[in-house]
């Protein structure tokens, strides 16, 4: 339709398709387009999950939501409030997809494909009249301003030049994802970028303990790091890998201390409490008295894996054969280390499987997290991982992508009304 008003978003992933949708649903009268620089659309949302689409987590108040985002969680609690996890659930169920929660809180489809959610957004935007437009890499972002008018104007327009050609626009999100080269493009509009470092990574470690253990894992575990200039602890599950430890709680400390870790180089120690348990000390004397006659090594207690056991107490210098009646109090001392104190070498990071994300991007105190648009350049809005903001695993970065898209996405739609109201 000639003279329509054009949208133009960054990126097909789902906060670009999730503000896309919303935006051409709340004003069909504009013409809402999608810039995707590779072949294909929302690819982080085919591979999430192990190709079943972790697509949100079940934490419906906001306030504890926010808990797991370490960039973000001042900013979100506004926008959280707005549009939570719940609102999620609601919005893909009226759409015909239904969500399922596991045991640790992650929701997923019931048909447990990341095909259905990819379906699901496709269809919505086709259906809202969004155009999709792939290979479309943008290689230049150029705020234009008319004669006249002055640089706290509200109307902003632009002209993004990209390798589809040039496409003039009177609004403009981003939703690139961690993208370095439209980091650099933003960098011209004046806004300040935090440097990206990586967040969700496992440790890599090599010690004789944990030799050739690799898929072992335990369910409950204390990881707290030492030595990198930062204390800070996690409780969760635990998992041993070839390369060293990964799991929840691994995943939770590599995301709340992504910048100190990276200050470090990766080279820092950790501290591991198998049990998670305050009075490991206590049930080991009971367990002396009580089991006397059995031996150490091949009785494993705190429900630790057998092998994992036997290395912990090779570890503490106690023979194979040895029996609970004839431990000494230092081997007893010595075991309760390992047990709930065993220090590791981290020596490097590892990706955590396709889940790797970015600490860092667009400086948060630059956008208004009411509308999602930038305090820099009016007209000009963000949303997803373009947005200094990460979270742990489990399906909340995805959480923080529906929540910005859908916001951004009305107020792009209602910035239009605005506008045409005050010509």
């Amino acid at each position: 339709m000639p003279g329509q008003p054009v949208i133009c978003i960054v990126g097909g992933g789902a906060a670009g398709f999730f503000a896309a949708i919303t935006c051409a649903e709340a004003n069909p009268a504009l013409k809402v387009v999608i810039l995707e620089r590779g072949q294909e659309v929302l690819q982080k949302v085919r591979i999430s999950g192990g190709g079943r689409c972790n697509a949100t987590h079940a934490c419906f108040m906001p306030r504890e939501l926010i808990k797991f985002y370490p960039r973000g969680e001042k900013e979100l609690l506004g926008p959280f409030m707005r549009f939570s996890a719940a609102d999620t659930v609601d919005w893909f169920q009226a759409r015909g997809v239904a969500l399922k929660t596991e045991a640790d809180g992650r929701m997923f489809p019931v048909s447990d494909s990341s095909q259905t959610m990819i379906d699901c957004l496709y269809g919505a935007a086709v259906r809202a009249g969004v155009q999709i437009i792939k290979g479309a890499r943008v290689d230049q972002i150029e705020v234009r301003r008319p004669d006249g008018q002055t640089k706290g104007a509200q109307v902003a327009p632009f002209l993004l030049k990209t390798s589809a050609g040039d496409f003039a626009a009177q609004k403009v999100m981003i939703a690139a994802g961690s993208a370095p080269a439209v980091w650099e493009m933003l960098k011209q509009t004046g806004h300040s970028i935090i440097p990206p470092v990586p967040s969700l990574f496992t440790f890599n470690i090599r010690d004789e303990r944990l030799k050739e253990l690799s898929g072992l894992s335990v369910p409950r575990a204390v990881v707290e790091i030492i030595g990198a200039g930062v204390r800070r602890k996690a409780e969760g599950p635990l998992l041993i890998t070839h390369w060293g430890v990964s799991g929840p709680a691994v995943l939770k400390l590599s995301a709340f201390a992504a910048r100190d870790l990276a200050a470090v180089q990766y080279r820092f120690q950790i501290k591991i409490n198998w049990t998670a348990a305050l009075d490991a000390g206590d049930r080991l004397l009971e367990t002396k008295s009580g089991w006397a006659k059995k031996g150490i090594a091949g009785n494993a207690l705190f429900d630790l894996p057998l092998r994992l056991w036997k290395r912990l107490v090779s570890a503490a210098q106690i023979a194979d054969d040895l029996q609970w009646a004839n431990l000494s109090s230092s081997q007893m001392q010595a075991l309760t280390r390992e047990l709930t104190g065993g220090i590791f070498n981290v020596e490097g990071k590892s990706a955590f499987k396709e889940e790797f994300t970015t600490a860092g991007g667009v400086e948060l105190s630059e956008v208004n997290f009411k509308t999602f648009e930038s305090k820099l350049v009016p007209g000009l809005y963000f949303a997803g991982e373009i947005l200094n903001i990460d979270a742990v695993t489990g399906g909340f970065n995805f959480q923080a992508a529906w929540t910005g898209g859908w916001i951004a996405g009305l107020a792009l739609a209602d910035a239009i009304f605005k506008d045409a109201a005050t010509k």
